[in-house]
């Protein structure tokens, strides 16, 4: 009896760890919504969506205040279309503008939203209108090493005599 009581207590913690180990997983890839709140759509337009995916969070202030919930190209314009649901108890001002940033140096994209001066807020199906693209890493190299090559091709040659002209 003893020996069956130790096994089925072992059982239920490997249940709880199991669970435990599901829960951070969901949690990890942002796919758990535990306590699903009221939202209300808004979409913005960018340039460039860089590695922006579906579920990455959007902040303001550092905080949570919804999620993106799809990226699509407009064939008309050739812009990223981003669809966010805002958390129904945050409203932001009909003038904001949304950045996408970066978690870190090479963290995850999120969408950054900086609340304006208008007294009408976003309502759905609200669009966005200033926004700012994905700083692209490559291309942020990229011009510094043309901008060194370009340097370096129009400096003046010295003359024979060892002296700038």
């Amino acid at each position: 009896m003893n020996k069956k009581r130790i096994e089925i207590l072992v059982g239920l913690f490997v249940l709880l760890g199991l669970a435990g180990l599901l829960f951070l997983a969901l949690k990890a890839a942002n796919l758990a919504s535990f306590g699903r709140s009221q939202t209300y759509t808004v979409t913005a337009a960018f340039d460039n969506s860089g590695g922006l995916k579906q579920r990455a969070a959007v902040r303001s202030a550092g905080v949570v205040v919804g999620r993106v919930t799809s990226i699509k190209l407009d064939n008309k314009t050739y812009k990223a279309v981003v669809t966010m649901e805002l958390f129904e108890n945050v409203h932001f001002p009909e003038d904001s503008s949304a950045k996408i940033l970066t978690s870190g140096l090479l963290g995850d994209q999120y969408v950054g939203i900086e609340p304006g001066g208008n007294e009408k807020t976003l309502v759905a199906g609200s669009v966005i209108k200033e926004t700012q693209s994905a700083v692209v890493l490559e291309d942020l190299i990229s011009q510094v090493l043309f901008s060194k090559a370009a340097d370096n091709g129009t400096a003046a040659p010295p003359s024979l005599d060892g002296s700038l002209k």
